[in-house]
């Protein structure tokens, strides 16, 4: 019984561990993420948590929680621009993101946009 109880405690050590790193490495890329956001001017017009011209980054997320093809639809949004998903307003195309940048700001926004600080 002892030898099990040493093997349950090594293993939630690991465990919480690499729950830390997790962590750690996803708010390095949601400040990355936001470092885009703010460096492409998509804060002019996009806010995390309310709607200033587009829709807030959390309204995004709800709205395409559920669906597969999320992300390829929104990173050809932003690449391309247009307008017709939320209004009349277009937004304009964001053409010099690389797809590496498009990636990680759709996945950040379909997140809800966390630690945008």
């Amino acid at each position: 019984m002892h030898v099990l109880h040493k093997f349950i405690k090594i293993f939630f050590s690991f465990a919480l561990l690499a729950l830390h790193f997790q962590s750690v490495q996803a708010s390095s890329e949601d400040q990355k993420a936001f470092g885009i956001a703010k460096q492409n001017a998509c804060l002019g017009c996009h806010a995390v948590n309310k709607k200033i011209v587009g829709p807030s980054f959390e309204a995004v997320a709800q709205k395409y929680q559920a669906d597969p093809n999320a992300q390829a639809f929104l990173k050809n949004k932003i690449a391309k621009g247009g307008a017709g998903s939320w209004g009349v307003v277009p937004m304009p195309a964001n053409a010099k993101l690389s797809d590496v940048d498009l990636t990680l700001l759709t996945s950040w926004v379909l997140r809800g946009a966390p630690n945008k600080n």
